[in-house]
């Protein structure tokens, strides 16, 4: 799991990536403005830095810079300008991408992968997941229970996949169908 920071002084947008990056798999951490995403990204094991440009108390580009000085940690700047100058000048100081708003949930997550993959944090995903006793080997699709090996059908593995990436999140049965069965599933909504 990757933890990331989101820093933006818009709190809508700071709860609506929250809880759409946490349903994706990652573990976030927020701040509103550019002094708070300093202290969480240098006291936390941040992979990856959402951050807004324009914020009260410190910029984005120069929080950007503050934490840039203490940890090597990607950075994805968002902003409301879309002028190229705008984007030129946040990927000169150090950025490694821009995106203006608004945006879609499914470009950021897909920009998000790259930069992770571009900058080699994939290689530190664990494999395996375990929560009160229940592991389950994501390579090998595996799964334990107290030590006692479980059989599950690869829809069953999918779906304790998706409920353990996702504990203490209330997922909706359409999610569940949806993510799991795919979106032309056909049969009856029982299923899960």
């Amino acid at each position: 799991m990757y933890n990331i920071l989101v820093c933006d002084d818009e709190r809508d947008i700071t709860d609506a990536l929250k809880i759409y990056l946490t349903t994706e798999g990652y573990k976030v951490y927020t701040a509103f403005n550019g002094q708070e995403a300093v202290d969480v990204a240098l006291k936390e094991d941040i992979q990856l830095v959402i951050m807004d440009i324009m914020m009260p108390v410190m910029d984005g580009m120069t929080a950007m810079t503050k934490i840039r000085e203490e940890k090597n940690v990607p950075v994805i700047m968002l902003t409301a300008k879309g002028e190229d100058t705008d984007k030129i000048l946040g990927l000169t100081v150090g950025a490694d991408d821009y995106v203006t708003k608004p945006f879609g949930m499914m470009e950021l997550v897909s920009r998000i992968k790259a930069v992770l993959r571009r900058t080699g944090r994939t290689k530190t995903v664990t494999s395996e997941l375990e929560i009160n006793g229940v592991k389950i080997d994501l390579k090998k699709h595996e799964v334990t229970a107290d030590g006692k090996t479980i059989v599950l059908t690869l829809k069953e593995f999918e779906l304790l996949e998706k409920l353990m990436k996702n504990q203490n999140i209330v997922l909706t049965r359409d999610q569940l169908l949806t993510d799991i069965w795919g979106y032309d599933f056909d049969g009856e909504t029982r299923t899960v």
